[in-house]
């Protein structure tokens, strides 16, 4: 069972929310939301916020969106943004497939998928987010030239990983080295799934695509 909520969480949720919530219903310009931002990006299951909160401070020009379905993950993001945060991120607190099927083609320039569930169990495979139907939606949402960014501690998803995503063929591996697996695409703070895959030995493995321009 997750922690409970503390005061000051809940206080987030019903204060602070409510004026970061993606608008609902209909399709979704990112791109209008934030009028100062020369660019929007996704983060797709922020967890506890350390990177999109890092990322929203660190870029003040770039317009970010984050989606958690999971309710204390919001709430530690917002208690990490606080009470007045930034103008330049948005929170969507469901499911990341049902905003990108909704979002105009080609809106974000970056696309960040750090750490998923990689649903170990062979009968539990087909509930990874890295399938043919959510690189459909990704492939439409990043723009061309886009980049689309991936984490993993588990060595068995990140072949996963390299099969399913060149196999689509809208997006190009840009590792040039063995040594790009092991860097990250930004030099921002440890997601506390990266901090427990390093005190548990585990290498985190970074993976960068291209969204590939169509012909």
């Amino acid at each position: 069972m997750g922690r409970a909520l503390s005061m000051r969480q809940r206080r987030l949720l019903d204060d602070v929310l409510p004026r970061l919530a993606v608008p609902e219903g209909g399709s979704l310009n990112p791109n209008r939301l934030f009028h100062a931002a020369r660019e929007v990006r996704l983060e797709i299951g922020f967890g506890t916020g350390e990177h999109l909160a890092h990322q929203v401070l660190a870029h003040p020009d770039i317009g970010f969106i984050g989606c958690e379905p999971f309710i204390a993950g919001v709430a530690a993001l917002l208690a990490r943004l606080g009470p007045s945060p930034p103008r330049n991120v948005l929170v969507y607190p469901d499911d990341a497939r049902t905003l990108l099927a909704r979002t105009r083609p080609g809106a974000f320039a970056a696309i960040v998928l750090l750490f998923p569930d990689p649903w170990p169990k062979l009968r539990h495979r087909k509930r990874r987010f890295i399938n043919r139907t959510s690189l459909d939606l990704v492939a439409a949402a990043l723009a061309p030239g886009g980049w689309f960014h991936v984490a993993t501690d588990d060595p068995d998803y990140a072949v996963h990983i390299l099969a399913e995503v060149p196999r689509h063929g809208a997006f190009a591996w840009a590792a040039e080295s063995a040594a790009a697996w092991r860097r990250p695409s930004d030099a921002g703070p440890l997601s506390r799934c990266e901090v427990k895959a390093r005190a548990a030995g585990r290498p985190a493995i970074y993976l960068a695509f291209r969204r590939q321009f169509s012909p």
